[in-house]
Parts: C-alpha cells; structure tokens; sequence
C-alpha cells in the first residue's frame, strides 16, 4: 500500500489520480507509514488496490454479495480514494451474479389475467 501511494504522489501522477486539491494538508501518516485520509487508509488508483479490496469484500464467501450502499457502508470506516461511492456502485452494477439474480421490484404491466381453470375428468 505504501508503494502505492508513493507511486501516486509522484508529479506526474497527481494529475492522473486527480489529486492535485488534495495533497499534503488533509492526508496524515501513520505509524506503518500509510497514508490516510480521517483515519481511513487512501488508496490510489494505480497497481490495483482498489479492484482487490472491491473483489474481497464483494466476492467473499463470507458475505452474500452487498449491494452498493451495504458494500459502501462497510467500506467507508477503512478505506478512503476519491468517488468512492460512485466506483462502488459501477463495480456492483457490472457483476454479473448480481445482475442474473436481481428481483426486480416492478408491477407487472397491463392487466392481470384469470388463469384458466382445469377440468376434471
């Protein structure tokens, strides 16, 4: 995580990582260290952090896969990177289990029809 977030901070790459307002003011340090933001681990966007912790806390076999605002919550007290809410959700909308298995929660359209009645022989 440490390399990282040096790789991040490099001159060329604060442009990339869109972190140009948010250099050393708000970030602190900890003890490890790791770079945070309100005592909760910031994760740059290179060498794909973000993706691993989105896959494990999404993907575990201990959770039934949360839904963005669930999985949102959860991460939020750890981890910290810029849009995070909306990369959540992009992530939950692009799963494909998610997707298969979603109820959706929509009146049927047009009117309801009388199934028609067996008869008995």
């Amino acid at each position: 995580i440490r390399e990282a977030q040096e790789e991040a901070m490099k001159g060329e790459n604060v442009k990339a990582e869109n972190l140009r307002r948010l250099i050393k003011p708000i970030f602190e340090f900890h003890l490890d260290g790791t770079r945070c933001f309100e005592n909760r681990v910031c994760f740059p966007l290179f060498c794909g952090l973000r993706d691993l912790v989105m896959h494990e806390s999404h993907k575990s076999k201990y959770f039934i896969r949360p839904g963005s605002d669930k999985m949102y919550q959860d991460l939020k007290p750890l981890y910290w990177w810029p849009n995070m809410k909306a990369y959540i959700a992009t992530y939950v909308s692009k799963c494909l289990t998610c997707t298969k298995v979603k109820v959706e929660h929509q009146k049927p359209s047009g009117l309801l029809q009388q199934p028609e009645i067996p008869v008995w022989k």
